[in-house]
């Protein structure tokens, strides 16, 4: 029986991902995984909506991303139910039905409530496990609940182009960050800032720097995309981190 094993304290690491053609190892051509329509309440009363995918006692948490909505995550939440996870896709405030104080601006709303309440939605329906994974706007909410949560609370975190708004070292799972090379806004690259955030999260850890412009749940519409969720499927399996010096090496 599959066992979700903490990861070991080991140095951080940073990878340089050269990309292959997509893989068809992944199960794309399975039948599809039945959705139940959920909804549940966040601690300051916000109502969020949310999709549920599978039935396993281990939880992911799909945190989405300031352009897209909870939709936006179905292919990928079919490939971890089908590898064996129960997944949970939400609404934000202000997005789709999902609503609560301060979700006129979705940047100032208490975002990082709703995913606390996505997590504690999967525990209380029986996971053993919650991890959580969020693209750009969603991935900092995401790093935001690491920080507020409880410890054990959400047990791994990924976070596709982003880093949370909080402090760094208050960060309480294994981490691991996705993020193209060339990833940019107005503001310039996304990945120095990324990776001086990175710096100061507690191991352990691990920064995957990819090729290409791709941002945050982009990199899924990109031929990178069975790449990047094979990634993600190995740091959800409990794979241990490598126990290298923080450098930049290639992925084999």
């Amino acid at each position: 029986m599959y066992t979700f094993t903490p990861l070991l304290t080991v140095w951080a690491c940073i990878v340089t991902a050269q990309v292959p053609a997509p893989s068809p190892a992944l199960p794309h051509d399975k039948a599809a995984v039945n959705v139940e329509h959920v909804s549940f309440a966040a601690d300051d009363g916000g109502l969020i909506y949310a999709d549920l995918y599978g039935a396993s006692d281990r939880g992911v948490v799909l945190a989405h991303g300031g352009r897209f909505t909870k939709e936006s995550w179905q292919p990928q939440a079919q490939s971890l139910a089908r590898a064996g996870f129960r997944v949970l896709a939400f609404d934000f405030r202000g997005f789709g039905k999902s609503h609560g104080p301060g979700d006129s601006d979705m940047y100032t709303a208490p975002v990082q409530l709703d995913v606390l309440a996505a997590v504690r939605y999967l525990r209380n329906q029986g996971a053993k496990t919650v991890a959580v994974m969020g693209g750009s706007f969603g991935g900092a909410a995401a790093a935001d609940a690491s920080i507020a949560s409880k410890p054990g609370e959400i047990d791994r975190l990924i976070l596709l182009a982003a880093e949370g708004n909080g402090p760094p070292e208050r960060i309480k799972a294994p981490l691991s960050i996705i993020v193209a090379r060339d990833d940019a806004n107005d503001a310039g690259l996304r990945l120095p800032r990324i990776r001086a955030w990175f710096d100061k999260v507690p191991q352990p850890k691990e920064l995957i720097v990819l090729d290409g412009s791709a941002h945050a749940q982009f990199l899924f519409q990109t031929d990178q995309a069975d790449r990047v969720m094979k990634e993600v499927l190995r740091f959800l399996s409990g794979t241990e981190l490598p126990s290298v010096k923080p450098h930049s090496v290639d992925r084999p």
